[in-house]
């Protein structure tokens, strides 16, 4: 092939990836921001793209094109290689792009399996208060008559002296108590998805009703000021981290039942990779509300109105990120499938993605 037709026939190819290493490859931060504006050569096609690039430099020194056309495609594939082949981010801004995007976009991509969690823990909770405001000897069917009287005993409004919600314990054991009591909740409630959902199912139920009825029986009986006020704080955290935790159980659950057209253990693969995934946020979210729960819930005298602003403030930030968080690089995201909003398909003849994979295969194989 003369070198007229060769540089004809891709030239457009090379304009194209060079477009991309300046729009894309040069600051990957940039390129998050300015995702949804780009319209170029599409990033998951940038690998085949510079294969291609190689295999044509190749051939213009093998058929000695002119040093132009050798510069430019040596040129183009030097900065395609400083751009798959730099060093990594470094682990604290790694770990800052998981929990400030990678994390949020998770939990979104299981919200049929979030709903079903919220469900289960939200409707046994107002079930149970309801039922105590009407019926307060209920209170007794979940808990012991001595932990009912402890409960009254912490918050006691006739001792505004007393921390709340504690009966012993500075705030730095207490904080590593309450680390060790959340984690151990949420990893019971996502481990014993593994028994056909069913564990994590009443888990998630059963800490609704003795929440719900808690808050009941210490509403109704007088102590609801300084149990409210101990909550507002960490409140959010906690609460959305064991529904976070329910609905990692109940993907794993999902995935060892209905794998669908995957083996049983594949599916049981990618959903434990899943839980993992959501585990490690969820645990930063419990060490989070743990720390809010020693060091500031607990303190009795600061004013009823401070602590609700505190917990909405955290209630509408905890609600944003997981709502907002890794939207401007979604389209670059693959988060895993949501087994109650998505089923698995076959490529079929009229499956536009089949055709565009041929249509990639055979111009690979051109030069």
């Amino acid at each position: 092939m003369k070198q007229e037709a060769f540089v004809a026939r891709h030239a457009a190819e090379w304009t194209e990836f060079e477009a991309w290493l300046v729009a894309r490859g040069d600051s990957p931060r940039e390129a998050r921001l300015k995702q949804a504006q780009w319209h170029g050569l599409r990033d998951e096609d940038v690998p085949a793209r510079y294969r291609r690039l190689c295999q044509q430099l190749a051939l213009a020194r093998s058929r000695g094109y002119s040093p132009q056309v050798v510069e430019r495609l040596q040129a183009l594939t030097q900065r395609g290689h400083a751009v798959f082949y730099r060093a990594p981010p470094p682990q604290w801004r790694r770990a800052l792009e998981f929990f400030l995007a990678d994390f949020p976009r998770l939990v979104r991509a299981q919200r049929g399996c979030l709903l079903a969690a919220l469900l289960l823990f939200v409707v046994p909770l107002v079930g149970s208060f309801v039922a105590v405001q009407i019926s307060p000897e209920l209170i007794y069917s979940v808990y012991e008559p001595g932990a009912v009287a402890g409960m009254e005993e912490m918050y006691d409004p006739a001792d505004p002296q007393r921390k709340l919600g504690r009966e012993s314990g500075d705030d730095l054991a207490m904080f590593g108590f309450y680390v060790m009591n959340n984690v151990s909740i949420a990893l019971r409630t996502f481990a014993s998805g593994l028994i056909a959902g069913v564990g994590t199912i009443f888990v998630l139920v059963m800490n609704g009703l003795m929440i719900g009825g808690v808050a009941g029986h210490l509403q109704g009986v007088g102590h609801g000021d300084p149990f409210w006020r101990f909550v507002a704080g960490h409140s959010a955290p906690e609460l959305t981290a064991i529904v976070l935790a329910g609905a990692a159980g109940l993907r794993i659950g999902l995935d060892l039942v209905a794998p669908g057209r995957r083996r049983r253990v594949d599916a049981l693969i990618e959903g434990g990779k899943v839980g993992a995934k959501l585990c490690l946020g969820i645990f930063a979210m419990l060490v989070f509300a743990a720390f809010v729960e020693a060091f500031w819930s607990s303190i009795g005298w600061i004013p009823a109105m401070v602590k609700f602003t505190v917990g909405g403030v955290l209630w509408t930030l905890t609600l944003l990120w997981l709502a907002l968080g890794g939207r401007s690089g979604s389209a670059n995201a693959a988060p895993p499938r949501d087994p109650l909003s998505a089923r698995p398909r076959m490529a079929g003849p009229g499956d536009p993605k089949l055709a565009a994979s041929r249509q990639g295969r055979q111009r690979d194989a051109s030069p």
